[in-house]
């Protein structure tokens, strides 16, 4: 008997660890955090090359 009811808190305890969701939860904080990360990486691509012609345009009136 003591056996049949081991078995069985096994069992419940299993059936439990099943419906845990902690594994998908964490892919998709990954997918996102790699969304925001690849769109940060092409705005700031993009925005550090204007500001560095702003620059060079602000350095060049400061030298004539």
């Amino acid at each position: 008997m003591e056996r049949i009811d081991m078995f069985l808190a096994w069992l419940i305890g299993f059936g439990q660890r099943a419906d845990d969701e902690e594994g998908q939860t964490m892919i998709e904080y990954g997918l996102i955090v790699a969304l925001i990360s690849i769109v940060a990486i092409l705005t700031l691509t993009s925005v550090g090359s204007n500001v560095k012609d702003v620059f060079n345009s602000v350095g060049g009136k400061l030298h004539s």
